[in-house]
């Protein structure tokens, strides 16, 4: 490989097999073209298709590579992504994603200009002592929170066994929290995250990907800003011992969007709303709710009497019911049902958006926040509940309640988030502190100078 220009990085970008994960990952990759660096985005070939498209003026320094999706029994044909399988399955297409490293390896042994480093996913684990072969540097690019990755724990427990083997052990602060905190998971939370977290088909645990992605790279990067979590980040600058840095939040900008064929009539009706007064819902590509729950959801919004834009994930078929009778017909003009995907972040620049009724996956909560707006938690799997916990002990939303242990509620307590939320004098301390979050979750400028910090620290630490 020959050696690339000094001011110049060739970076690979590598990350996981769920779309909120590609997408947070393509973002930094047209940032960092756009500041001059060549930028090689390594996934799948169904994933390289689903990507937003390359902007025409980038297309020359951001190259789509594909590595052949591995065959594994267990998945079914064409699944090459988190959203294609129930999360049962999890393990299953992690099984696939180790076995990218023989082609990852042959494609640093054969491209050129050289690569300088590798930004990658917590779970390819292996990246760092693939990248040693060739003298490639690697950062670890957590789209988790700084408290998220604390409460995980030190890169150090690999030494020893990890204790935390039950359900009940991730409900706990951990002992290596010197502060108090209120950030563990709630049973019903935890459970879907303890069928990756702890013994399971791939060999590798999710807890181990995490940490010996920490333990191997050179550098971690956070999707945050010290402002936001000074304390949890200080604690995880302690607890890896080795370089971290935040990166910002990324905030989506207005040339982000795409075309969208239905973008007209999802504006219509949108343009056709009081501002501030819409509830957007939207629990992510990856939640699968019960039919229960999806009727409780519903009568609670429609007994809200808010306007609302709900997108819902496809029924498994055409003709499976899964909305309360009647439903959509008591609510037409005033609440829209969407069913498949939808541009979130678009619908959610829009003036008429006042809420947001999230899973508070971290890519949601990060756009929720940068156009201000008030979130509604309604945490389903993975860091969610964590993040409700952060994200709430800073008032910056509401949390829809539920039973400790099953996760189970009721219509009445959705009309009550959503109201306290939307509309309650109660809630305009919250509803402030969200709008001010817009101020440092959404400013380009502030966000832009987190990443020529970064960047700087990728030149110096450039392996010669």
């Amino acid at each position: 490989m020959e050696k690339s220009n000094e001011k110049c990085l060739h970076i690979v970008m590598f990350p996981w097999l769920a779309m909120g994960h590609l997408i947070p990952f393509l973002h930094l990759s047209k940032i960092l073209a756009e500041k001059g660096h060549k930028i090689s985005y390594i996934s799948t070939p169904r994933n390289l298709s689903r990507l937003p498209k390359i902007p025409p003026k980038l297309s020359h320094i951001i190259s789509l590579i594909s590595l052949p999706f591995p065959k594994v029994e267990s998945l079914p044909e064409l699944a090459e992504s988190s959203m294609d399988i129930p999360h049962q399955k999890a393990q299953f297409l992690k099984i696939a994603f180790d076995l990218l490293e023989s082609p990852l390896l042959t494609f640093l042994e054969t491209t050129t200009p050289r690569v300088d480093w590798i930004i990658f996913d917590y779970a390819s684990h292996w990246v760092p002592s693939v990248a040693s072969k060739f003298g490639v540097s690697t950062a670890y690019f957590s789209l988790f929170t700084a408290a998220t990755q604390a409460f995980l724990g030190p890169p150090s427990l690999l030494d020893g066994k990890i204790t935390r083997s039950t359900a009940e052990d991730f409900c706990r602060v951990p002992e290596w929290v010197p502060f108090e905190s209120d950030i563990v998971y709630r049973l019903h939370e935890v459970i879907k995250y303890t069928e990756g977290a702890i013994g399971n088909e791939s060999g590798v645990s999710d807890t181990v990907r995490f940490l010996a992605s920490v333990d191997g790279c050179d550098l971690v990067l956070f999707r945050t800003s010290f402002e936001f979590e000074p304390e949890w980040f200080n604690l995880v600058c302690e607890l890896y011992r080795k370089p971290v840095i935040p990166i910002g939040f990324l905030p989506p900008k207005n040339d982000d969007f795409d075309d969208y064929e239905n973008w007209d009539s999802v504006k219509k009706w949108l343009d056709e709303q009081e501002v501030g007064s819409v509830v957007f819902v939207a629990l992510g590509s990856e939640a699968t709710l019960s039919q229960l729950e999806v009727g409780e959801l519903a009568l609670g919004l429609e007994h809200s009497g808010l306007p609302f834009f709900w997108v819902l994930r496809k029924p498994i078929t055409e003709s499976t019911q899964i909305l309360p009778d009647g439903f959509q017909e008591r609510v037409k003009g005033r609440g829209v049902v969407y069913f498949g995907w939808a541009p979130q972040v678009r619908i959610l620049s829009h003036s008429s958006i006042g809420g947001f009724l999230t899973h508070c996956g971290w890519n949601s909560a990060i756009e929720g926040l940068a156009f201000g707006h008030v979130l509604i938690f309604f945490p389903v799997m993975n860091d969610q509940g964590l993040n409700v916990r952060l994200l709430s002990g800073k008032k910056l939303g509401v949390e829809i309640s539920r039973s400790y242990k099953d996760g189970s509620f009721t219509r009445d307590s959705v009309t009550e988030s959503v109201k306290l939320a939307m509309m309650s004098e109660e809630g305009e301390a919250i509803r402030a502190n969200a709008r001010e979050m817009k101020r440092l979750f959404g400013d380009e400028i502030k966000n832009d100078h987190y990443i020529d910090v970064c960047i700087q620290q990728l030149v110096e630490m450039r392996k010669p």
